[in-house]
């Protein structure tokens, strides 16, 4: 098959979140069981000088943004047996950032658009294009009102994956004939409670819809988790399929990483000590026996900060120390810094993005903690078990999917179910009450350790996916 994965970021040329990881991991596992993958996203202004000058220069062409004619580039590079092509439009694509400015929606109408034109000029026609979350929920819906007729295109399905549900591209009706040039008489496809919806697009024109966790899949159906399109999902749901995101094992991998005070591995987890004692030496944490619960997420209300506020001077009382990296809303941010300044010794923040001192807090925390109000899938509970540190977590979404309470005989973590910061509080009781008895704690470290969440399970359930659909 011929696979066309279409997003808004992919690693290593632009990520802001999970769905850089996936877009950067997934095509490389479906090559290696022998399909020809491509992948297309914006050529961004943060794309540095040395991953540009890999790039070959395809086409110069113009796209349509409603009335507008749009110059757009096209730039390509093999990398890992993947083909990347990058659109280029400086007035959209050179800025600083990637989202959050007032002409987001056209930006990436043009994108949408860009993506079905350029098919005509890289010889690379795909079978599938897969899309990601709504920066390119336009492309099923362009494809069933101008493209599937036209020579060459007329084969082609499209299989829609929301990331996280609530980024749906909300817009005013006026941006229908102003932007996206699709006529009143086909408003129907993208109108949504009085508005233009760019997911409700997809998910009614794409051939299937797919979440990234089968748990997910099923929570959006509810109206908790819906996001004001649970109504609609639930009309489409037979097309609609969970499969669960991996990591890519090489790439965080406690036996190679470089980044890390000392490698280690499940059959030799002596290592981990190091990795513990380089954290809190470098954080300034009390070196002591006591447990380092690692927190490495974005400070938003969905994340379960929330909760952590509500009991996170219980758990320093308790005697856990905390090493936590993320950025995002400033009253979560505010609470942390007072934290850290409130007990230096076991509170340690540092809010911004920093790779490298994420995968020190993986390899050099005991816990994990990760109690969000909705998760789709979750990458940090698999790299955390993959890194030896015990997730605790609560069960909804991908991480219902991929942790198993240690109450049971093949736990690897610990898991809570109500959103309530009391039954949070308790899941982290039993995880230091397992802590404090070594041999338990050492087995648990191993188990979790030998959980597989590589890429290879889910690249195959893609690949019957994208099967059916061409046999459909």
């Amino acid at each position: 098959m011929n696979i066309l994965f279409a997003a808004s970021e992919a690693i290593p040329y632009a990520a802001s979140g999970g769905l850089g990881d996936v877009i950067g991991s997934l095509p490389k596992a479906l090559a290696e069981r022998g399909h020809s993958c491509a992948v297309v996203i914006p050529l961004y202004k943060s794309i540095s000088e040395e991953l540009r000058e890999e790039m070959e220069f395809v086409a110069s062409i113009t796209v349509d943004v409603s009335w507008r004619k749009q110059y757009c580039g096209i730039f390509k590079v093999k990398r890992n047996g993947i083909v990347y092509y990058f659109i280029d439009n400086k007035y959209y694509f050179n800025r600083d950032g990637m989202y959050g400015f007032y002409d987001d929606c056209e930006r990436f109408v043009f994108f949408a658009r860009a993506v079905l034109e350029m098919l005509k000029y890289t010889g690379f026609m795909p079978d599938i294009i897969s899309c990601n979350d709504w920066q390119t929920a336009l492309i099923p819906a362009y494809y069933r009102l101008y493209y599937r007729y036209q020579q060459g295109y007329d084969k082609l399905k499209t299989a829609f994956t929301i990331h996280n549900i609530e980024y749906q591209g909300r817009y005013g009706m006026e941006v229908l004939g102003e932007l996206m040039g699709i006529p009143p008489y086909n408003a129907g496809l993208l109108e949504y409670d009085g508005c233009v919806n760019m997911l409700k697009g997809a998910i009614e024109t794409a051939d299937k819809v797919v979440t990234v966790s089968p748990q997910y899949a099923k929570e959006l159906l509810d109206p908790w988790y819906g996001h004001g399109l649970d109504r609609l999902l639930v009309q489409k749901q037979d097309k609609i399929v969970g499969i669960l995101n991996g990591i890519d094992v090489n790439v965080y991998n406690p036996e190679t990483d470089s980044d890390i005070a000392c490698n280690y591995s499940k059959g030799d987890i002596t290592g981990k000590a190091i990795c513990r004692k380089a954290l809190a030496a470098e954080l300034n944490l009390v070196e002591n026996d006591e447990p380092i619960i690692g927190i490495v997420t974005r400070f938003v209300k969905h994340k379960g900060i929330d909760l952590i506020r509500c009991v996170f001077e219980q758990i320093v009382n308790m005697g856990a120390k905390f090493a936590i990296l993320g950025s995002g809303e400033r009253i979560y941010e505010d609470f942390f810094i007072e934290m850290s300044r409130r007990y230096p010794d076991r509170v340690a923040v540092a809010t911004e993005f920093n790779p490298v001192l994420a995968r020190k807090i993986y390899a050099g925390s005991d816990m994990f903690l990760m109690p969000s109000m909705s998760e789709p899938c979750g990458l940090a509970q698999l790299i955390s078990m993959r890194y030896g540190t015990i997730p605790i977590v609560r069960e909804t979404g991908g991480l219902r999917d991929t942790v198993r309470d240690n109450g049971g005989i093949d736990g690897n973590g610990f898991t809570f179910l109500t959103y309530n910061a009391g039954d949070m509080l308790d899941a982290v009781k039993r995880a230091k009450a397992d802590y404090d008895n070594k041999e338990k704690w050492k087995s648990l470290v191993i188990r979790a350790m030998c959980c597989n969440f590589s890429w290879e399970a889910s690249a195959e359930t893609y690949e019957k996916m994208f099967e059916e659909l061409l046999e459909a």
